[in-house]
């Protein structure tokens, strides 16, 4: 982000162009009545990068005494920006994220489509969307590590182009070694009748507001597509047509799911004299004894209820899941069930 971006903030309606920054997480962003709002820089997303010519602009020097101190005073060069890394991030997850613009007219309301950058490397995308005449180009850019980037708005006469989007993009570290990655092609069916059903909103990892997620990428594999081509059917068809029409039912070994509760008052009898931490670290360590207890029963489904609250819960054993268990497979259990409340886990 700098000078003369233009920017929209996340957490509310509005934005502006950016002005100038104070501190490290404070960025001053001038509204459309010429107010200068102090916002903090992870509340906001860029929208519309300042060219070279308004930055030049906005740095000019407006008089003649500025314009000779300018002379006489050495060139300072601007001071590089290196990224904050995480351990997690050495593995690629790349989703994309659609929000509505007012979730309460959701029959009437625009949305948004955001690129969100979960890795310590920068992306080089190139965003499409396919009509009957072919592939469309919606953006293309370069989004920074573990970041998210706004890239569309679109209404409800949109969708219909939306039903199969592309993202395309190649990985890279600047000034710096780093381990080469698969240039990635990746297609994706969306669910436009999603957009007309509130609940298809959900809470997620990348934003306060709840949001449509597809997955791209996840620690380096891609989402694949089911696609069937026609010589597949056809074989099919022909061994269908071979089979014997009447065959016993062969019932497959299906273990059921375990369900654990991890509310407090579900696990103690009591909370007297126990702070909030001490409750957390309590339901992690059922967490843990439960993964222990079936780590070897493979294929396993287990199903930890934690409410949905304000998300600490949920925040930390996702945590726990990408970092101490990264073998296994979780999920949002289902909506119908458990609402926002719940995650299943699949042992591998």
């Amino acid at each position: 982000m700098k000078i003369g971006d233009k920017v929209r903030f996340l957490n509310t309606t509005g934005g502006g162009i950016v002005k100038g920054f104070q501190g490290k997480d404070i960025v001053l962003v001038e509204d459309e009545e010429g107010f200068d709002i102090p916002v903090l820089i992870r509340e906001t997303v860029v929208i519309e990068p300042a060219n070279e010519a308004q930055v030049r602009q906005n740095l000019k020097p407006t008089n003649e005494v500025q314009q000779a101190a300018s002379v006489n005073k050495p060139e300072q060069k601007e001071k590089e920006y290196i990224p904050e890394e995480t351990k997690e991030g050495e593995l690629l997850t790349v989703v994309l994220a659609y929000l509505p613009v007012d979730i309460k007219n959701i029959s009437t309301t625009n949305f948004e489509c955001y690129l969100v950058n979960d890795s310590n490397y920068y992306l080089s995308y190139n965003y499409m969307s396919r009509t009957d005449e072919g592939w469309t180009r919606r953006k293309t850019g370069v989004i920074e590590p573990n970041t998210k980037l706004f890239i569309d708005e679109f209404d409800k006469t949109g969708l219909n182009d939306m039903e199969r989007v592309c993202l395309q993009f190649f990985a890279y570290k600047q000034n710096k070694p780093f381990a080469i990655k698969n240039v990635y092609s990746v297609e994706a069916r969306i669910d436009t009748v999603k957009f007309y059903k509130l609940h298809s909103f959900r809470e997620n990892d990348y934003f306060e507001d709840e949001a449509i997620v597809y997955p791209i990428v996840r620690r380096d594999v891609s989402e694949k597509e089911l696609v069937v081509s026609a010589e597949e059917i056809e074989i099919a068809m022909k061994q269908k047509e071979q089979r014997p029409r009447i065959q016993p039912i062969a019932k497959k070994d299906k273990k059921d799911i375990l369900e654990i509760d991890l509310h407090i008052d579900e696990l103690i009898d009591s909370t007297n004299g126990m702070s909030s931490g001490d409750m957390l670290e309590y339901q992690l360590n059922k967490f843990r004894e439960v993964l222990e207890e079936n780590k070897k029963n493979k294929g396993q489904k287990i199903v930890f209820i934690h409410g949905k609250g304000d998300g600490i819960l949920k925040n930390e054993i996702l945590k726990e899941l990408k970092t101490k268990y990264k073998s296994y497979y979780y999920q949002d259990a289902s909506f119908r069930e458990y609402g926002y409340g719940a995650t299943m886990v699949t042992i591998k």
